[in-house]
């Protein structure tokens, strides 16, 4: 869909300190965003400078990557970055928004720790003439004003594919969730279970959440594998932070079994690499929280601009992760350089994903 009109609320004058900028690792890194430093709000190009506020759900590796390409896309679009981390915490993201809400920024971008949250923080922000837009996890809301996703039932599908091929189509695995209510969570289960039902002789053992944190998962996978021994064949870990914990785990119980995971982290991509991860799935969050900026600064600025991109995962194997290697890790900062362009562009095409992976569409 295209933008629908959305009158801004005026720019306050004034910019969150430098302190503010820093990457946030607590729930309320941002600081005041109501100080004022007395900043001009004009960009030296003549274009209206943005403040734009961000809480995500908390500090993955993921987020990590994707505020870096955020980070790139402001500096060369006028854009203020105030960041806060809700640490898996919906009244903490609640109360960040809240605070956003009141600063008058232009525009607010959530990563929400659940897809049921924040209603009374949405209707604020419509009500104060501030466009709120969901990236990479989704809020059931109609009131929002932009919705940058990835297509997390495709990635569930394919990563469970990648096991169903590899395990020919039968044996018994574990499954590893994201936080329970999320959408990731909800969505890659979908796409799971959308191949699962394609294949009755792989059975499900068990499965859970461990919050895609990488400490909660080597302790469930070390339960599971205490509760399964030698009939559990392997993981399916719906992001690569919990793979890379069941991967600790299988080694330290001296386990050799395939697992399988999403987004395509640096840890997880040279998982693929050495052979640990039959595959991942890329979601570059450095490419998606870049474009997630872009639409909502269009907005705010009322640009035309496709208010609901998806992003769409390139499958990562042996074949094509040296590719992917290079633009998360070893020309990482070459490929920085590149993203307020490449961000133009894939908003053009359509394809938001896109960044020249082989195989990719």
């Amino acid at each position: 869909m295209t933008q629908s009109p959305f009158s801004r609320r005026s720019l306050l004058t004034g910019a969150f300190g430098a302190g503010t900028l820093a990457l946030a690792l607590t729930a309320c890194g941002a600081g005041d965003p109501t100080a004022d430093s007395g900043s001009d709000s004009t960009a030296s190009g003549g274009a209206k400078k943005l403040r734009i506020g961000v809480s995500v759900y908390d500090m993955s590796s993921f987020i990590t990557a994707g505020k870096e390409g955020m980070q790139s896309y402001a500096d060369a679009n006028d854009i203020e970055l105030l960041w806060n981390s809700a640490s898996l915490d919906v009244n903490t993201q609640a109360s960040q928004v809240d605070q956003y809400v009141n600063a008058g920024v232009d525009a607010i971008i959530v990563v929400p720790v659940q897809a049921d949250s924040l209603q009374p923080q949405v209707a604020a922000a419509k009500a104060a003439g501030i466009p709120l837009l969901a990236v990479n996890a989704s809020l059931n809301s109609t009131d929002i004003a932009g919705n940058v996703q990835p297509d997390d039932v495709a990635a569930g599908a394919q990563e469970m594919q990648m096991m169903a091929d590899h395990l020919g189509g039968k044996g018994n695995i574990v499954i590893l969730q994201g936080p329970l209510g999320g959408s990731g969570e909800i969505n890659r289960g979908k796409g799971i279970d959308q191949v699962l039902a394609k294949y009755p002789e792989i059975e499900v053992l068990a499965k859970d959440t461990a919050n895609w944190k990488r400490d909660e998962a080597v302790n469930k996978v070390k339960n599971w594998i205490s509760a399964f021994g030698g009939d559990l064949n392997g993981i399916v870990s719906q992001n690569d932070d919990m793979g890379l914990g069941a991967l600790q785990a299988l080694k330290e119980s001296g386990l050799n079994l395939p697992v399988v995971g999403i987004d395509g982290i640096e840890d997880g991509l040279n998982a693929v690499k050495s052979g640990e991860f039959i595959g991942t799935s890329l979601q570059n969050g450095t490419v998606e929280l870049s474009a997630g900026l872009a639409v909502a600064a269009k907005i705010a600025r009322k640009e035309d601009v496709k208010t609901d991109p998806v992003y769409t995962m390139p499958a990562i194997t042996k074949e094509n992760v040296d590719v992917a290697i290079q633009h998360v890790v070893t020309d990482r900062a070459a490929f920085l350089k590149q993203i307020p362009d490449l961000t133009e562009k894939n908003l053009s095409s359509g394809d938001i994903a896109a960044e020249g992976i082989p195989g990719q569409s």
